[in-house]
């Protein structure tokens, strides 16, 4: 149990990074670079050519999503740089969170099937 909660925070841990980046960096272009970085590292380090499907789909999805959403009123920002009046870094958290959720239920799959 011990071993799997580990590894269910470290799953978490690069979105948790992202979430908390956002109040601490103002400048949009830091916080997409580092978005890139870290989406990049773990796409590369992972050499697990599903993720990337997942990746692009919770970048497509969510983006279109999320236009949905601010067109319609439910969202507003307030930051610098907008993607189709989202904040241009959003598309990326969303689409590292859909690889943080297959990592995830993929740990808790090989947990339950002990």
């Amino acid at each position: 149990m011990r071993v799997f909660l580990v590894r269910i925070l470290g799953i978490m841990l690069p979105v948790f990074v992202m979430i908390l980046l956002i109040p601490l960096i103002k400048e949009d272009i830091a916080v997409i670079a580092i978005y890139i970085a870290i989406s990049a590292g773990a796409l590369i380090l992972s050499k697990d050519k599903k993720e990337l499907i997942f990746f692009s789909f919770g970048l497509i999805l969510l983006t279109c999503t999320e236009m949905w959403f601010v067109a319609t009123g439910v969202e507003t920002f307030h930051r610098d740089l907008f993607f189709i009046n989202i904040p241009i870094w959003l598309p990326l958290l969303w689409a590292y969170s859909f690889v943080m959720m297959r990592r995830a239920i993929i740990a808790l799959d090989t947990f339950l099937a002990r």
